[in-house]
């Protein structure tokens, strides 16, 4: 790597997605004279959808969602990474997957990207906030919408996090969603996952309803927030649980439990990626296999701000010390998390599919109309399915 590269990465604008891609990209060219990599960042909407192909035409680096693998798959734009790669290094990637983090990167035969961050919906709260208002940290369903009544309660609400939660919710309710080529879930159990959400999204501010994860986060946490204590589901976000991050820091833990069982919340979490349209692809692997490394993802990667997506950085002592024990507090959480389809096809079925339960939540359409909706939805999206 003696040549002068400069390669491109393009991540996702939040101190989680950008800082630790930063830092050990600049690491990187200090082991590696000669190299630079420059990352950009782009909105958490625009990661959410924004093309694949298009962003294998212009960058060498690319942190995606999993879900656009079956894309990726069918198309070719990125590289197949277990053909690149070192067999022992993935096998331990595979070894050390936080949940279904590592599998759900494997896509048509082929893994698409390295899991160098995991996430999925968890709890969250300020410590302080209940003591002042005299209340626990709930354990059970009834528990948490007692304190929602009680104006204690946020959870965000924005188009794909109620689908994300409805999802959660037909599992709770008994059925796996997207188990047939036919329908998402049953009309009984469609009915009974929106009546739950519904049931909760109710109680808490209306604000919630434009609010995605990091306001829920950035609410709670403000130094103007004297009410709203608890969260049960949101995509978790470490940083809030380190000093100085916030005004105040949040406790991450399991969410309440819904008719006496866990739940199963959806897998989310970002991998990363090498363009198979770009020239220094020897170079771009070369950081991939760096930056997803056990060391650095223990060490650097989580202390520039990342969530990692290597299990011994979940477990390790100093990590869970920074954030007050918020990495293996929530490990069973993500253990145990619902992956999302990702069939070519599925991410323009989100997009819209947001929308309908959003609106169906809110009263805006009727429920039968909501879920016939969706299930039409589901089964064009099957109809781009090459793989």
């Amino acid at each position: 790597m003696s040549t002068s590269v400069q390669l491109r990465g393009m991540t996702w604008g939040h101190t989680r997605g950008f800082l630790p891609v930063v830092a050990t990209a600049q690491r990187f060219g200090e082991l590696n004279p000669g190299v630079e990599i420059v990352w950009e960042k782009r909105s958490l909407k625009a990661f959410e959808e924004f093309p694949v192909e298009k962003l294998a035409a212009d960058y060498d680096l690319i942190v995606l969602d999993h879900p656009f693998v079956g894309y990726a798959a069918a198309h070719g734009p990125l590289l197949p990474l277990d053909e690149h790669l070192p067999a022992a290094f993935l096998a331990d990637q595979a070894a050390n997957s936080v949940g279904a983090s590592h599998p759900s990167y494997t896509y048509g035969g082929h893994h698409w990207a390295l899991a160098i961050d995991a996430a999925t919906p968890v709890a969250f709260w300020r410590e302080d906030l209940l003591a002042r208002h005299g209340v626990a940290v709930p354990r059970t369903w009834d528990d948490l919408l007692g304190l929602a009544r009680a104006g204690r309660v946020e959870i965000p609400a924005a188009p794909i996090n109620c689908l994300m939660n409805f999802y959660t919710f037909c599992v709770a309710h008994g059925e796996t969603p997207f188990a047939t080529r036919e329908r998402v879930a049953s009309a009984d159990t469609g009915r009974a996952a929106l009546a739950s959400l519904r049931e909760l999204i109710s109680l808490c501010d209306p604000g919630c309803w434009a609010r995605n994860p990091i306001a829920s986060h950035d609410l709670v946490a403000s130094a103007a927030n004297t009410q709203v204590a608890y969260c049960p589901l949101a995509y978790g976000y470490s940083n809030y649980a380190r000093a100085g991050y916030a005004a105040h820091r949040l406790t991450f833990g399991e969410p309440p439990l819904h008719r006496g069982a866990p739940l199963r919340t959806t897998l989310g979490g970002t991998g990363l990626a090498v363009s198979a349209l770009r020239p220094h692809r020897a170079t771009a692997l070369a950081y991939a296999q760096f930056a997803a490394s056990a060391e650095i993802q223990r060490t650097l990667y989580t202390a520039a701000g990342g969530q990692p997506g290597h299990r011994k950085a979940w477990t390790d002592a100093d990590n869970n010390a920074l954030t007050g024990g918020c990495f293996i507090r929530t490990l069973p959480v993500l253990d145990r998390a619902f992956l999302r389809p990702r069939h070519n096809g599925y991410m323009a079925f989100q997009e819209h599919a947001g929308q309908v339960v959003h609106a169906a939540l809110r009263g805006q359409t009727d429920e039968a109309s909501a879920l016939n909706q969706l299930d039409a939805l589901y089964r064009a999206s099957l109809g781009n399915r090459e793989n």
